[in-house]
């Protein structure tokens, strides 16, 4: 059995088994092995086992049963056992509640008899109490206090509490008959108040924390109680300002009080409040007073500087204090001590703000005029000056004498920059130093100044002064510099207009004033646009200067035998020389354009720009006879006109010069093929009146057999 219960291993397989139990059998093994295979004796072996096994399973059944029988036997009186428990546990709990009612009831006797003891011993302790004091009190009638307390130094603290109730009793005696001891009672009442606040000051220098909490709460029924915050308030700043920075040394003196004023006051939040105001009305208002002053009458600069400076600093030191606990409403209590520091000097601020920004934005003009060596000439307003508008624009006829700027533009960068600056800076003020229901206007007042400045002053004069210097269309060489004015305006329009929607937009948004800004500005770029118009529209602006030039260009450089050469045979050149400066021209402008304007207007000025440079060459190509070489010429320099139309990229420029290269077609073809050429794609919807006179600038013109191949 012991053989069999080894093979039995954990975890139990059944084949394993089997296979362990044939190789511990002799003659089990395979055949080939050191002992021949033996089925009968293998037979034999599991026989025995199986035989061991059903003795064990017996023997290990009966020991199941047993230990069964045993496991319900205990269960039994394990069951029994906490029956019994539970009995004694309810016992126990009703003695509990026994026990409690009991204890209960004594509680309520006992309190009873306390409130009976009380009763009886809070008289008792103020009728000790008064006999005490009444003690005290013959001897301020006796005149010689001999009482400890009043003669030991180290018992300030309780003569401290006697001489107060004492004080407060002599306050109820008649004045015409205890006058003496009212007066000697207090006259000691202040010689202790004294005593208190000079140890306060001592301990307070010593660093004492826990002394100066004590003497504290013994003054703090005083009336001399004030005074003692007012010592401690003024020994804290003693050493406190030795930086450059009042406003960071305040900011850590306020920091270091807080850590420490509520282990000695009582009421810590109105300590730290009385330091601040005391900062802020003495310190602080007498420094900024100091810093304003000064320049307030001479240097309207430096005064706007320093008072934006200085606000701003003293408005960051409140949002630090408001971390500290100063009250119920410490938003209130700071903002009014930081009005009543610069409530004078708010009260007229926009008005020293739109004084200085009116004499600065005109110095910033005239230094720039003057370094051009140039007097600004006045420029009409109101009623004639609009009249005059219209008549221009109506009429297209140039007013006013022609003044020569040399190429000038008259408008600057830098004094853009620097009004725009000046302005950015007066926005940030006033954003800062108005009350908020002052913002709106005054923002209003400000930008009414960039605007006269900037857009008036500066752009609309410099528009002005380019509109009269634009030449006519019959000037030679003319500088067509308007468009360099267009594109100066364009770049200088769009920083007023970021300008207008990053600083003034913020400040008006939620107000009625956002409209009339908006209205202005509308009725700027209106009469700026107007102006630009005008200096590029038809007879008298810079596209009629344009073509004007192209026109010189044409009549100087085109000769009559360009067309119709003498020597048919011998032409080297691939277009006239008249094409090729027109083109180079015509590209110059184009590219300015481009660079002078944006967006939509772009598009309008290059349109009608091609349509007149279609138009003059046209009218050009008129004017001559050709002869088939001439002929072949022409084309050849209508194909280059073609190549510079498309620079333009609008597609009805280039359609037209297509048709008019159709057109020169009819220069040179065979007179056979004249009316299919006619009825081709690109001319069959044209005015047959427009073809003749096309084939009618043939140099065969004349001959028979072409005429009559044409009618």
């Amino acid at each position: 059995m012991a053989t069999t219960a080894e093979l039995f291993e954990e975890p139990f397989v059944a084949d394993e088994y089997i296979e362990r139990l044939v190789w511990r059998t002799p003659g089990g093994g395979s055949r080939g092995g050191p002992e021949a295979f033996d089925p009968k004796r293998l037979l034999e072996e599991f026989v025995n086992h199986i035989q061991e096994l059903q003795i064990m399973d017996e023997r290990i059944q009966r020991k199941v049963e047993k230990l069964e029988q045993q496991c319900q036997k205990e269960a039994k009186e394990f069951a029994k056992k906490v029956q019994e428990l539970q009995k004694s546990n309810q016992v126990a709990f009703q003695h509990f509640q026994e026990l409690d009612e009991h204890i209960s009831y004594v509680a309520t006797k006992v309190c009873h008899l306390g409130d009976q003891l009380e009763g009886v011993n809070t008289p008792r302790q103020r009728a000790v109490e008064a006999q005490k004091l009444m003690k005290y009190f013959n001897e301020f009638l006796d005149g010689e206090l001999k009482s400890d307390v009043f003669t030991n130094s180290e018992k300030i603290k309780e003569a401290a509490d006697i001489i107060q109730k004492l004080h407060l009793i002599a306050q109820e005696l008649p004045f015409d008959r205890q006058s003496k001891v009212k007066s000697k009672i207090a006259s000691k009442y202040h010689d202790l108040e004294c005593q208190l606040i000079q140890e306060f000051t001592n301990a307070q220098r010593r660093g004492e924390i826990s002394r100066m909490r004590e003497v504290a709460a013994v003054l703090l029924h005083f009336k001399g109680y004030s005074h003692c915050v007012d010592v401690y308030i003024k020994q804290c700043q003693e050493g406190a300002y030795l930086r450059n920075d009042i406003f960071e040394d305040a900011a850590i003196l306020c920091q270091r009080v807080n850590k420490q004023v509520g282990d000695i006051f009582s009421n810590p939040e109105t300590v730290l409040a009385k330091l601040i105001q005391n900062v802020f009305e003495i310190k602080l208002q007498s420094f900024v007073k100091e810093q304003l002053e000064e320049c307030r009458k001479s240097d309207a600069e430096q005064y706007l500087k320093n008072l934006y400076d200085l606000y701003t600093r003293t408005t960051n030191l409140s949002s630090k204090l408001m971390e500290f606990n100063l009250g119920t409403d410490k938003q209130t209590f700071l903002s009014k001590l930081i009005k009543s520091i610069f409530i004078s000097y708010l009260e007229n601020y926009i008005e020293v703000e739109t004084g200085y920004l009116k004499s600065r934005s005109a110095m910033i003009l005239q230094r720039y005029y003057d370094s051009k060596n140039h007097q600004k000439r006045s420029i009409g307003t109101g009623g004639i000056q609009d009249l005059k508008e219209r008549i221009r624009q109506r009429t297209n006829l140039p007013l006013g004498p022609s003044i020569d700027t040399h190429g000038e533009t008259f408008l600057s960068q830098e004094v853009v920059v620097n009004l725009l600056q000046e302005t950015k800076q007066a926005f940030e003020r006033c954003h800062r130093l108005s009350d908020p229901s002052d913002l709106p206007r005054n923002a209003f007042r400000i930008f009414t100044i960039l605007v006269e400045f900037l857009c008036i002053e500066h752009i609309d004069y410099a528009l002005e002064t380019g509109l009269a210097g634009i030449p006519s269309s019959d000037s030679r060489n003319a500088n067509l510099y308007f468009l360099d004015v267009v594109q100066q305006a364009n770049t200088i329009f769009h920083l007023f207009d970021k300008q207008f929607n990053d600083h003034l937009m913020p400040l008006i948004s939620s107000s009625p004033k956002l409209s009339e800004c908006l209205q202005k500005k509308k009725e700027i770029i209106e009469q700026m646009e107007m102006k630009l118009d005008t200096g590029i529209d038809r007879q008298t602006g810079t596209l009629n200067c344009m073509i004007g030039q192209m026109k010189h260009i044409l009549a100087a450089e085109q000769k009559k035998t360009d067309f119709k050469p003498e020597d048919e045979n011998n032409v080297l050149i691939q277009y006239t020389n008249a094409c090729v400066k027109v083109c180079a021209y015509v590209r110059k402008q184009v590219e300015k354009i481009k660079n002078s304007m944006d967006g939509k207007n772009v598009d309008t000025v290059l349109m009608e720009l091609g349509v007149r440079f279609h138009r003059l060459i046209y009218e050009h190509l008129q004017q001559y006879s050709y002869s088939c070489m001439g002929g072949m010429l022409a084309i050849c320099d209508v194909a280059e006109y073609r190549k510079c139309a498309k620079d333009f990229k609008i597609p009805m420029v280039l359609h037209l010069f297509d048709t008019l290269h159709a057109l020169c077609n009819l220069l040179v073809v065979a007179p056979d093929n004249l009316k299919q050429v006619c009825s081709g794609e690109q001319l069959a919807n044209l005015d047959k009146n427009i073809l003749h006179s096309f084939v009618q600038l043939r140099a065969d013109y004349r001959s028979a057999r072409l005429a009559r191949h044409f009618s």
